[in-house]
Formats: C-alpha cells, structure tokens, sequence
C-alpha cells in the first residue's frame, strides 16, 4: 500500500475581505483520483482548495484556501508520503497589495500590480527522491510541447496533459507523457472513469499493480 498526497481544486488570492482572483476548478478530478486511488487500495491525503465536491471518506482531507496555505501543508506532508499527483489548479498570481477595507467602485480604472505564487510542484520536486510526482499540465495551444518543458523543468516523472474546456466540466480528455515524451495513455470521457484509468496507468508506472480492496 502506499500513502499517496493529492492536491485537488483552486486556491484564492484576496484583493480586498471579500473579493480574490481565482479559477474555475471543481475539484472533480482530484476527488476522483482520491476515491480510484482508495478503491486500489492506498493510503490517501487529500490537500484542497474551496471545493463543493465530495472526497472519499477514507481519505485525510485537508482544507487550505491560498497557494501559500497549500504549499506550506504540502511541504509537511510529503516527506510522509511516497508520491504526489498534483491535480489542483493553484491561482498562479497574487495582489502585491492587500487592502484591508472593500475596494470601493470610483467610476476610474484600477491598476492592481500582481506578483507570482510559488510553484507548488517546482518546491516539492527540489527533494523529491525517493518519491514520485506526476503533475498536470493545462495548456491552451501547443500542448505537448509546453507540457514536456514543464516536466522537465520541474523534474517530475509523468505530466497529464488537458485543455481549458476541462474546468468545471463533468468530463475530460487528457494524454499522459512521460519523461521520454511517450505518450501512454490517450483519455477521454467522464472524469470518474477518466481517473480510474489514469490512476492504473500511474499505478503500473510508478507505484506497482493495484490492489482492488474486497468487497464486504
């Protein structure tokens, strides 16, 4: 059995109390990941951002809200892990500025100066031996290519590549590259039979066989 941390869903980043730049992630995939993963039989973490979906009750499910919030629990986490798959959809900016107050309307335009959140997978990657990561890779053109210098650049050993028509959508269709540039696997469907299928394809490449647990 191994004991495998996934992160699931968007994170927020505030501008004022009530108002924060995001994205359209249900969290579907990474809850679907969770529940295969738990039917195979492993041991699952769950670190999500505000989600309305249903993780598997055997797995640990941790709440967070910002990109900071989940790589500080990812870094706690991991280390008793043995693998990541990053299905979240961190936000990748946030306000350099904070107001404490509501931003009121003034009729004017609004120049909000934005700065990068830290890259959850590039932070764990940097002492990722002996585990293993496979991340995701949403891209709107050149998808291969983009999502292989990823790869490569954050130094993680499968990427699951998709389109921006899989936000807060019921079904996916995803292609699994590895560090060579293969692709092993071509998916399409609902993304609950989606993740079953992408979770075997890690299992055999990375964990080993799965281990359906028994019926009752």
């Amino acid at each position: 059995m191994a004991r495998i941390l996934i992160t699931s869903g968007p994170t927020r980043q505030y501008l004022d109390p009530v108002r924060y730049l995001s994205n359209a992630s249900s969290g579907r995939m990474g809850a679907a990941l969770a529940a295969a993963a738990v039917t195979a039989g492993h041991e699952v973490v769950v670190v999500s951002g505000p989600v309305e979906v249903a993780y598997p009750p055997e797995a640990e499910v941790i709440r967070i809200e910002s990109t900071d919030e989940m790589l500080e629990v990812c870094l706690a986490v991991f280390p008793t892990c043995d693998g990541l798959i990053a299905a979240a959809a961190p936000c990748d900016y946030r306000p350099e500025v904070v107001a404490s107050q509501k931003i009121p309307k003034d009729g004017k335009p609004r120049v909000i100066h934005l700065a990068e959140t830290p890259n959850i997978v590039a932070a764990l990657a940097e002492n990722k031996s002996p585990h293993w990561i496979v991340a995701f890779a949403l891209e709107t053109e050149n998808h291969r290519a983009r999502a292989l210098e990823k790869l490569r650049r954050k130094r993680v050993d499968l990427i699951v590549v998709n389109g921006p028509e899989a936000i807060d959508a019921a079904g996916t269709s995803l292609e699994v590259l590895n560090r060579q540039g293969e692709v092993l696997a071509a998916l399409a469907g609902e993304k609950s039979d989606v993740a079953v299928a992408l979770f075997s394809v890690i299992s055999s490449e990375l964990i080993g066989a799965p281990r359906t647990k028994p019926r009752p």
